[in-house]
């Protein structure tokens, strides 16, 4: 809609403003009535663009941590200042946005169409690597939307992708202790990640079990279980994933969270602690399982 792409630029060229001026919240409603009435005199209200800014403003550290994380070469303040406005927008819709209103990809590439119109000759690329390494990273929260068989006619049809996770576990005095990560949408979930050309799901596993938690001792129990679902990538849109998760034991108790995008925190749990979290309804089958199978 060319009214929403035009509030998202001029959401986007208030938070440059406000960002060049030293970041003063209390300008804000100033700057907006400025840019509406400059770039947008017939425009009928201003909600979307509000919403897109405050919303942005409201989310911004939660915001500038996972942009961190999905660009850790990249010091935030090292970034351009019109690309990173454009993904402060671009990931507050994809984050905390209605997804039924705005579908991911959408958000994403609103997001790149804003950097190309207003950024540098490679903004339009830098924004879609980071808005997709969040999205690849996080997976789950869209494959509610996405996944609806029935609206797909050919499952078998859909490219597939190979993933591998692990319940990790460690004994500690009587008692086990599982290893998870949280995502920015509130989620604790299992490690887990894309499988590497010619690697094998065990192989693979191990990388990323090693990347994602600083674990370097890994004692592999066999597989545990397996999840397949659809979701959706921001470049070829939808696809099969199918995890396969191994039981894990490891020595180790020091836990070092990886940089991959779109996590935000790692520790360890018993298994009444677990019962307590907010994990996604897939997850806890597998984690169940690991916990019968161990109680044996």
């Amino acid at each position: 809609m060319a009214n929403r792409h035009l509030a998202r630029s001029i959401a986007m060229q208030v938070l440059f403003e406000w960002d060049f001026n030293g970041c003063d919240d209390k300008k804000v409603p100033e700057i907006i009535k400025r840019d509406m009435e400059e770039f947008a005199p017939g425009m009928e209200g201003d909600d979307f663009v509000r919403k897109l800014v405050e919303g942005a403003l409201k989310k911004r550290k939660k915001i500038d941590d996972v942009l961190e994380k999905a660009a850790p070469e990249w010091p935030i303040n090292q970034i351009a200042r019109v690309d990173r406005n454009v993904l402060r927008v671009g990931l507050y819709e994809l984050l905390f946005g209605d997804r039924s209103e705005v579908p991911p990809k959408v958000a994403i590439n609103e997001a790149i169409e804003l950097a190309k119109s207003f950024g540098g000759d490679s903004s339009g690329r830098f924004v879609n690597g980071v808005l997709g390494t969040v999205y690849r990273e996080l997976g789950e929260p869209g494959k509610d939307e996405v996944g609806r068989k029935k609206d797909i006619k050919d499952v078998s049809l859909l490219p597939q992708e190979q993933l591998g996770g692990g319940v990790v576990y460690r004994v500690e005095g009587d008692g086990l202790l599982f290893a998870m990560v949280h995502d920015v949408f509130g989620y604790w979930t299992l490690s887990k990640g894309h499988l590497e050309k010619n690697e094998d799901v065990r192989t693979g596993t191990q990388r990323e079990l090693n990347e994602e938690l600083g674990l370097n001792q890994l004692e592999f129990e066999g597989e545990i279980g397996v999840n397949e679902y659809i979701a959706s990538d921001p470049k070829i849109g939808p696809v099969r994933r199918k995890v396969t998760y191994f039981l894990v034991e490891t020595p180790e108790s020091k836990l070092k969270l990886g940089t991959s995008g779109g996590l935000d925190d790692i520790g360890w749990f018993s298994a009444r602690e677990l019962a307590e979290l907010k994990i996604y309804p897939d997850i806890r089958p597998i984690l169940e399982k690991a916990i019968n199978t161990l109680q044996k």
